[in-house]
């Protein structure tokens, strides 16, 4: 099995705050590890996996589910709370849904949660279709590289696997019937045109969650992809003071 350039996982061993940082549905971590390499230059511990399936071809994708790509997710933070005495979960996209379920799963150990362009949904009117067309068409056309700034390439498939992405929308069922255990400070990006996921997915998450500190900032000068966009540098600083802030002194 080959990767695709620059796909492969990222990792740095520095103080005992953890972080760990998730790419999207189709993506890699070439997407979110710039994100990972800004949070590294403050001293901090970083996990940036590759979630099983992706970075390869997109028919190794419709072999996973959503509970591979959490699993792994969650083997990573494993290994940050094991060595760190917080952890902090950062997503893109499908991460940011892999990022909400963590902090479902693990409540006050998770010291907070910065999240870009998070999906808990889709409004495409094709949605209704793809739990029998998934059965017998393997792929659509891709969603990847929306993003404004020109030369970058986040490192996606050209095409989505569409059993996949059937498991993708029961990640999202599962994240939404248990939103209110969400408690945990929470930073939320969103792009103001983005052309995979739709606003109403931060709006509900922000109306939902139960966390007392939870900020969105909007970002005007990039698309979907904003952590290899031209607002890049607001993540990394915004994300970079928000543990600061959060960290246990």
């Amino acid at each position: 099995m080959s990767l695709m350039p620059n796909a492969e996982a990222w990792s740095h061993d520095g103080s005992d705050v953890g972080i760990l940082v998730l790419h999207g549905f189709t993506g890699s971590p070439k997407s979110v590890t710039p994100w990972g390499r800004s949070l590294e230059g403050h001293g901090w511990t970083i996990r940036v996996p590759r979630l099983p399936g992706h970075g390869t071809r997109w028919q190794d994708m419709n072999i996973t589910t959503w509970e591979d790509w959490y699993a792994e997710a969650d083997r990573a933070y494993g290994e940050l709370h094991q060595r760190c005495s917080s952890v902090f979960v950062m997503g893109l996209s499908m991460g940011g849904s892999l990022s909400l379920r963590i902090a479902q799963e693990h409540g006050s150990d998770i010291a907070g949660l910065v999240l870009v362009n998070p999906a808990v949904h889709s409004e495409r009117p094709d949605r209704f279709l793809l739990p029998a067309i998934q059965r017998f068409i393997p792929s659509f056309p891709g969603i990847s590289n929306d993003i404004a700034k020109p030369g970058q390439d986040e490192g996606a498939y050209d095409r989505m696997p569409l059993k996949a992405a059937h498991s993708l929308t029961k990640l999202w069922s599962t994240v939404k019937a248990d939103i209110a255990k969400v408690t945990q400070p929470l930073l939320l990006f969103r792009s103001k045109q983005d052309h995979v996921v739709e606003a109403s997915n931060a709006s509900w998450i922000l109306a939902n969650v139960s966390s007392a500190d939870a900020t969105e900032i909007v970002l005007h000068d990039s698309y979907h992809v904003a952590t290899l966009d031209n607002d890049a540098e607001q993540i990394f600083s915004e994300s970079a003071a928000f543990v600061r802030r959060n960290a246990p002194r």
